[in-house]
């Protein structure tokens, strides 16, 4: 048996889909609008995980240009047939909206971490597809959207069969379930007689659970289970809330059990605030005498800790990925299509990046980022770059959307006491250090620090350090960490803050601003984050 402790993928790796082929076991997880698309981990044992690589190209162009905050790639689902891997996902266009604009795709990978074929379009009912192998046929499970006024956006779970080379569809679409409780996320298993229907139920926040359905019959009907199989909405004090989002998988011994994605909150006077995301967590099941699966511990409440039917296993080297410029763990927003904005050979032991649009731009941001995995974190990166004009910034930020960041750049200002009327043409001005706060409906200049006389044309260190729920901010002098602005609130940066939906999780990166020239480029180095 093997001891984990959940979450296994910690820091914004929301939708896990587990799978196991061989003495291997995947997950793939939901990437967003951020690329690489599809993050894929892998385990022998259940409780360690590292990187396999990404289902690359699974955006036709490899550009999310445009989509909204928490579009893009939505709940990948990864299955095996014994010989291949298959990949369905949605591409969601439009959010918070009747419409979805939704395109599902499906590729497919002799190895995980290897080469993905083309994506080839499926179908679109709605998001969540999943693909369900059975006895040599191939059927497609989806979400069933009605986005007519007084329809329901979420209006029932639907089984299609694909023909397994052309992938068209084969004869008619079958609804297998409605629900009054809110109902996706559809996975089918097959077990003594039963189909089994895996959902999720709830919705994605504090509400959010795994229900399941069985029927005797692939097409149905399909009976409900009278109690949900997981849920932490009943016990607000459990440590792992939000759970829901199953999938289950059996282990070489005939033991079963269950990915979930989590969320561990911090407690604010607003309430609980998921700054880290959506995690992916795993937990053992049983099936009770009635054939209905079970958590083992008895409840239905998530545990940390798990003992898991493994032999223990220590990771492996991390697969390298050559396909991205910069690897994994390094992030970016909304597409590859143009990727000389980041440029690693100009300056060996650099990262040069040539600013593009503005941080709240959805189409040419140029950003780079990592997923912060723990409540208390520490980023800092040394940055060299003389901006010569208000339009120009580049620096160090703390990111979680367009309208949810807070960011430390090198920009120019007027000279001290002028007024500011954007005349950097005339020459003068100064650099500084700007602190940036953007939240939903506004965005503050919380302080402005002049580093002219430290900076001059040389590199300049700038750190951000966070405790709960407090970011503060800093720069180097003469080897001593100088504040920059007050503790800022960092719960702003996450999925419960604001009146949107929010699904991606907290980063910390560097990035570059240009909105006149696209042509201002500064270098960054020992960029390093850690988290505690």
């Amino acid at each position: 048996m093997t001891l984990l402790r959940n979450p296994v993928i910690r820091g914004f790796a929301p939708d896990p889909s587990l799978v196991r082929a061989g003495d291997w076991y995947y997950v793939a997880t939901s990437s967003f609008e951020w690329f690489p698309t599809i993050p894929i981990h892998r385990s022998r044992d259940l409780a360690h995980w590292e990187y396999a690589g990404h289902v690359r190209g699974a955006v036709p162009g490899d550009s999310l240009a445009g989509v909204p905050d928490s579009g893009g790639v939505w709940a990948p689902s990864l299955s095996w047939d014994g010989e291949r891997f298959w990949v369905v996902y949605s591409v969601v266009r439009s959010v918070g909206t009747p419409y979805f604009d939704v395109d599902t795709y499906v590729s497919t990978a002799t190895e995980a971490g290897g080469k993905w074929t083309a994506p080839r379009r499926l179908p679109s009912h709605g998001f969540d597809p999943a693909l369900f192998h059975d006895e040599g046929r191939l059927w497609l499970l989806n979400l069933q959207n009605d986005h007519r006024p007084g329809g329901r956006r979420f209006a029932g779970i639907v089984l299609t069969e694909l023909d397994r080379e052309t992938l068209g569809p084969v004869g008619d679409t079958h609804l297998l379930l409605q629900h009054e409780r809110l109902i996706e996320g559809p996975k089918l298993l097959r077990r003594d007689g039963w189909y089994h229907l895996i959902l999720a139920e709830g919705g994605t926040g504090v509400e959010h659970g795994v229900r399941t359905a069985r029927s005797r019959a692939l097409t149905g009907p399909y009976e409900l289970d009278d109690r949900p199989l997981l849920t932490s909405r009943d016990d607000p004090s459990l440590p792992l809330q939000k759970a829901g989002h199953g999938e289950l998988v059996r282990t070489p011994d005939g033991d079963w059990v269950m990915s979930h994605l989590t969320a561990r909150p911090l407690p604010t006077p607003d309430g609980p605030r998921c700054t880290l995301g959506r995690e992916t967590a795993i937990q053992a099941l049983t099936w009770d005498k009635a054939g209905w699966p079970r958590l083992r511990q008895g409840d239905w409440h998530p545990a940390v800790e798990v003992e898991v039917p493994t032999r223990p296993a220590e990771p492996e080297p991390e697969v390298p990925d050559p396909g991205d410029r910069l690897g994994w763990p390094w992030s970016t927003l909304r597409g590859y299509a143009d990727p000389s904005w980041a440029d690693t050979a100009a300056r060996p032991g650099w990262i040069r990046l040539r600013g593009r649009h503005g941080p709240e731009s959805r189409w040419a941001h140029s950003l780079l980022a990592r997923r912060i995995t723990e409540h208390r974190a520490e980023a800092e990166v040394t940055v060299e770059a003389r901006p010569r004009t208000f339009t120009q910034a580049a620096g160090l930020v703390l990111w979680y959307n367009t309208e949810a960041y807070l960011a430390l750049d090198l920009t120019w200002a007027e000279p001290d006491g002028e007024e500011q009327r954007g005349q950097q043409w005339r020459g003068g001005g100064r650099t500084v250090l700007g602190l940036v706060e953007r939240e939903e409906f506004a965005t503050r200049q919380v302080a402005v620090v002049d580093v002219d006389d430290v900076h001059r044309d040389g590199p300049l260190t700038l750190g951000v350090t966070v405790d709960g729920p407090e970011a503060r901010f800093w720069y180097v002098l003469g080897g001593v960490r100088t504040p920059v602005g007050p503790p800022l609130d960092f719960t702003k940066l996450s999925d419960d803050y604001g009146s949107k939906l929010r699904f991606t999780g907290s980063m910390a990166g560097v990035h570059a601003v240009d909105l006149v020239d696209a042509a201002f480029t500064a270098d960054f180095t020992g960029f390093r984050l850690t988290c505690w």
